[in-house]
Order: structure tokens, then sequence, then C-alpha cells
């Protein structure tokens, strides 16, 4: 028992338990109280499957899983034992927190009549929240371990990699969705990529660190 916790633990440090309930909470509002109002569509997984869904006629409930597992199975691959377990964690955490804002009043007005605002704003809590989880080399969803996979094995920037899959997705969804809807959901995927990579990349001054080291000491 005792080194069943330890290896909890270790898995699971208050750096990334902490890391995994702020960003999921927080892209969490986002989509919620503002794309979820304002019917922003999505890109990369989310998009896929509401595309195969389209033109195959495949429930999303099937659909879901298997893209998802997918991208976990690349993800387990290349980023390394402890991104299966965490992601799950960052997962649930998600669901978790979908339902949490879903059954709390809004807290945001709603910006149906302004969907450019929305589309910003909504990317800004996204990107984030999202931010935050891949940071710690984690994923929340299939989308997230997609873009850690392609940045892995490219090398490419995670907001390169993420635009290129969403950039993907909503081109095909051009057979079925009206452009202008499509407009929103690609300043959201833009602004989200480059808030998700400035978050996940950030790192404190080194003299920052040391002076707030210094201070702490004396």
């Amino acid at each position: 028992m005792r080194s069943l916790y330890d290896k909890g633990r270790r898995l699971f440090p208050p750096k990334i338990l902490l890391s995994i309930l702020a960003g999921t909470a927080i892209s969490a509002f986002g989509m919620v109280n503002i794309h979820q109002r304002v019917h922003i569509t999505e890109g990369g997984v989310l998009g896929m499957i509401l595309l195969l869904n389209y033109w195959f006629h495949i429930p999303a409930s099937l659909l879901s899983p298997i893209l998802d597992a997918i991208s976990y199975a690349a993800g387990f691959k290349y980023l390394g034992k402890a991104f299966l377990p965490r992601s799950i964690a960052a997962t649930l955490s998600l669901a978790f927190f979908l339902r949490f804002w879903e059954v709390v009043p809004f807290r945001l007005p709603d910006l149906s009549a302004h969907p450019l605002l929305a589309a910003v704003f909504g990317a800004c809590f996204v990107g984030v929240g999202v931010g935050i989880i891949v940071r710690q080399g984690i994923s929340s969803g299939g989308d997230d371990a997609l873009a850690l996979v392609i940045s892995k094995i490219t090398g490419c920037k995670i907001s390169r990699a993420y635009l290129a899959t969403d950039l993907t997705v909503l081109a095909l969804s051009l057979s079925y969705i009206p452009v202008t809807r499509i407009a929103y959901s690609l300043v959201t995927v833009t602004v989200s990529s480059l808030l998700i990579d400035a978050v996940s990349s950030f790192r404190v001054p080194e003299r920052l660190g040391e002076k707030a080291g210094r201070e702490t000491a004396g």
C-alpha cells in the first residue's frame, strides 16, 4: 500500500495536480460560458467528429472514444509512460468542470450578438487553460495529444501543430458549415493556439528567479 501511495505521489506531485485542476477549470469555463452559448465550432478531433458524423452518419459517441484512443496511443508511444495516466486524469477533470459550469449559472453576459468578441474572449480562456496543462506535457483531450505528438516528432512549435490540425479540419468542414461560422472558428483556433504556445513555453527569467530565491532565503 505504501509503495502504491509513493508511486501515486511521484506520478501526481502537487505541481501536476494543480496544473490539471487549474487548466481544466479555466478552459471549461470558456467553453461553457462562451463557445457553447454562441455555437462556435471547433477544429481538431472535435471538429473531425462532427465532420465524420455529418458525412458518414457514424454516431459521435462512437467516434469520440475511437479518435481519442488513437491520439492517446500515439501520445503514449512518443511522450512517455507518465503521459497516459496524467492525461486520463486531465480528461476526467475537464469532464467534471464542464458539468460544473453547466450546473452553475452563467457568469458572463451572453455574447451571441457579438460573435467576433466571443471568438476572441473564449479563445483566451481555452488558450490559457490548455496551455497550463500542455506545459506539463499532459493532454486533456485528443486535440492536445495529437498536437503534442506532432510537435515532438517535427520539432515545430506547439501553436503550429494545433493550427495545422485545426485548419485542416476547418477547411474540410466548409463542406457543410457556412463560411461565416468557420471564420469565427478560425479566429478562435488562431488566438487559442498562440496563447497555448505562449503559456506552455513561458519561463520565469533567470535573474527574477534568483532574486525571488534570495528574498525568500532572507
